[in-house]
């Protein structure tokens, strides 16, 4: 088996080299020795020595390509931010304990994590689009039956089906990005996904607060049902194969799990897949507490708490958008990274201390200027992490991407229960949780990444 690459590539981008074929339906090819800027501004470039793709043609298929990858990562965000002002009316609804709806958030995490380890291999293997679209239509089944669930057990177990389906969109997504692109063009376009993805989480309470005014919380999961068949059309239609039959992987499970078993040998990216799902389960301690410290805590109404999300996200979307147009190719990626970390750090500490009542009582004001703190640093820490352990590998993207968000997602589907375990009268646990997580990131990123051991080896 082919070893991972070794660490972060210089300044200059790469695109991965595909064959004809595919660089007339997708447009990504190998471009040598090109300026990252010019690659930035015209999107994916032809190969030398086949037909050349017009500068306008270039651009319009970066620009689909970027809108379908964007809304199929949108679809976790989408799938647990609109269902979040719901929390407490599910609550009453079936008559559960507020932990037990709780679960219902777990178990659609839990299911996304799982999943990506059955796709990422199962997409090495067969290629991107057939399991994209058999996983995305099992979503939308999944989604449908949530919606007429009758009590909190069975919306618990459709959750983990809706999560183990929509995992395929989040781990091919990020496969496909690996498949066309390399080194800081790879960064940039996480960062750009993370303008059209990051739309999600403003829009997607703000969506499931104006539902409720007019419908109960099953309305919600009908929303999402039809979000969920526009997205399969969608890519049925203009995501093409970006996965060459010579390039993949004809093994099964015992192939497979070689394959993961050397991508996690790598100290590296161990390290980089770590820091971002510790970083990840800080950012969902937030998104599963939020709801009942906003709300039942604070006093705030569902509409006064999805504003406030909204808000938070444009935080996360703009510090993505300055690091993707600003920093990528002037400051190391691991710098960029290590100040994300350190500010996610600060603000977890700044709400642990508001919320343990150690400056005495506090409004909802504060409260919230550290949650945006902490929100827009995500802004440097996700798609930071995701580049640098990528870059690790391109002999599976699927299964590194699997590897990737699972650790993600699991780290945040065990914060998740964690931050209600005091009851719904206090923020302090979810405060200790992101603060938790914060130090954890720290420490694999300074233990396990070692960035400055790398750059001594470069000089």
């Amino acid at each position: 088996m082919p070893k991972p690459d070794s660490g972060q590539t210089g300044t200059e981008g790469h695109i991965q080299a595909a064959d004809p074929a595919l660089v007339t339906s997708v447009g990504p090819a190998r471009v040598a020795d090109a300026d990252p800027a010019a690659l930035s501004a015209a999107g994916p470039a032809p190969v030398a020595d086949a037909n050349p793709v017009p500068l306008a043609a270039a651009r319009r298929v970066g620009f689909l390509l970027t809108l379908v990858l964007g809304g199929l990562t949108a679809l976790p965000p989408l799938s647990i931010d609109m269902y979040l002002p719901a929390l407490p009316a599910v609550t009453e609804s079936l008559g559960s304990p507020a932990a037990t709806v709780q679960l219902t958030l777990t178990a659609c995490l839990a299911g996304m994590a799982l999943g990506q380890l059955v796709v990422g291999p199962m997409s090495d293997r067969w290629g991107r689009r057939r399991p994209l679209l058999i996983g995305m239509m099992v979503y939308v089944a999944a989604t449908a039956i949530c919606a007429l669930a009758p009590t909190a057990e069975l919306l618990i177990g459709f959750r983990l089906l809706q999560g183990l389906a929509g995992a395929a969109g989040i781990v091919i997504a990020r496969a496909v990005v690996r498949d066309l692109y390399d080194g800081v063009e790879m960064a940039r376009f996480f960062s750009t996904l993370m303008l059209i993805s990051g739309v999600a989480p403003i829009i997607a309470p703000l969506i499931g607060g104006q539902v409720l005014r007019i419908t109960d919380w099953r309305g919600i999961f009908v929303v999402l049902t039809v979000v969920g068949i526009v997205l399969t059309l969608v890519a049925a239609k203009w995501l093409h194969e970006t996965l060459p039959p010579e390039k993949r992987h004809s093994g099964g499970v015992g192939e497979a799990l070689r394959t993961m078993r050397g991508l996690l040998s790598d100290r590296v990216f161990t390290g980089y897949t770590l820091t971002g799902g510790l970083s990840f389960a800080a950012l969902f301690a937030y998104i599963s507490a939020s709801p009942f410290v906003v709300q039942e805590i604070y006093g705030a109404s569902p509409q006064t708490f999805s504003l406030l999300f909204g808000v938070n996200s444009v935080g996360l979307i703009a510090v993505g958008q300055i690091n993707g147009k600003m920093l990528v190719g002037r400051v190391s990626l691991d710098k960029a990274l290590g100040f994300g970390l350190g500010v996610i750090t600060l603000a977890a500490t700044a709400l642990l201390l508001m919320t343990a009542g150690v400056f005495g009582k506090v409004g909802l004001l504060p409260v919230a200027a550290g949650l945006f703190v902490l929100m827009s640093a995500m802004g440097l820490a996700m798609p930071n992490t995701n580049a640098l352990a990528l870059m690790r590998t391109r002999h599976a993207a699927g299964s590194a991407s699997a590897l990737i968000g699972t650790s993600s997602f699991l780290i945040g589907a065990v914060a998740s229960p964690l931050v209600g375990i005091a009851g719904e009268a206090t923020a302090v646990p979810m405060a200790v949780v992101q603060l938790t997580c914060a130090l954890g990131a720290v420490g694999c990123f300074l233990g396990l990444c070692r960035p400055w051991q790398r750059r001594a080896a470069a000089v």
